[in-house]
């Protein structure tokens, strides 16, 4: 038995590279997943400093989903070039199989050489090389395929948002791009876990998902996820009422005024049909709910 290795040149998780994982890790000696230190055309939310926080967040993601889905691996961070990165961990663990997560036209090198054909030349056979594509392009087409935003934190072990996001993807095809800003009093590692959780109910459902944590500050985080993906939808999940700074904040109608794409809002506690129902008849609602009148077109449109 030889190691798996899962290579993370995009993106954290991904339905099909977790289901491929689950695949092939009983044959195993070992998993492990890495990720070079790189600034990927896709999926990467983080300003272009933070590459290594960047990798770390793809890692432990990733992590965390496997160990949902019942697989122990371990993670490690590599150089920022995706093929000295790669060529390093197999060089390394020796694997049969290598799990690589790119999109089709993942290049490198001052020649823009292809990863996948070049992984393959270099690798084959004593390592398989198994292209795990990263298909924001092809879903960008997609005019039945909706992609929500999802910003959320200490909601994200809600059962409602994971019930309102499934029922929403049952009604239409969604991709979701799910966001965690860092909140004060909630640790990175229970963060972490939350969201790998959330991201295994989506999986399980087969819808796709995708997600990382993001910088303390919410605001940015929205800004920037806006600018490296197609959004078609924002869903923004908070505490109820004052328990929530979101709220306090006014972080839904900053939103609103950023984007002319519909903006959402989950309460925690609040189904979203009581919210909508409230909003339908116009009248406003105290601070306990976080929307008032203003906001019923918004508020009364499903994610």
């Amino acid at each position: 038995m030889k190691p798996l290795l899962i290579f993370l040149n995009e993106v954290a998780g991904g339905r099909k590279l977790i289901a491929a994982a689950k695949e092939r890790a009983p044959e195993a000696s070992y998993v492990v997943v890495v990720a070079p230190q790189n600034q990927p055309v896709a999926g990467q939310l983080f300003d272009r400093g933070e590459a290594r926080e960047a990798a770390r967040s793809r890692v432990e993601i990733t992590l965390s989903v496997l160990e949902e889905v019942g697989i122990e691996a371990i993670g490690e961070i590599m150089d920022p070039d995706p093929d000295l990165a790669l060529g390093d961990a197999i060089r390394s663990h020796r694997p049969s199989e290598v799990l690589l997560s790119c999109l089709y036209d993942s290049r490198f090198g001052l020649t823009r050489k292809d990863l996948v054909e070049w992984a393959g030349h270099e690798f084959e056979p004593e390592t398989t090389v198994t292209h795990i594509p990263v298909r924001i392009e092809d879903d960008s087409i997609r005019l039945d395929l909706t992609h929500t935003l999802v910003v959320a934190n200490q909601t994200l072990a809600d059962p409602e948002l994971a019930k309102r996001l499934i029922e929403s993807a049952r009604e239409r095809p969604h991709r979701y791009t799910i966001v965690a800003p860092e909140t004060e009093g909630v640790p990175v590692a229970e963060m972490t876990c939350n969201l790998a959780r959330l991201m295994t109910l989506l999986y399980e459902k087969d819808i796709d998902a995708t997600g990382q944590p993001m910088s303390p500050d919410p605001f940015s985080s929205v800004e920037n996820a806006i600018a490296h993906y197609r959004v078609d939808d924002i869903l923004i999940s908070t505490l109820p009422g004052e328990e929530s700074r979101w709220l306090a904040e006014d972080l839904v109608g900053k939103v609103r005024e950023i984007t002319d794409k519909p903006v959402a809002h989950h309460e925690s506690g609040s189904p979203p049909e009581a919210v909508a129902s409230v909003v339908a008849e116009g009248s406003s609602v105290a601070s306990g709910s976080g929307v008032d009148s203003g906001d019923s077109t918004a508020e009364a449109s499903e994610v």
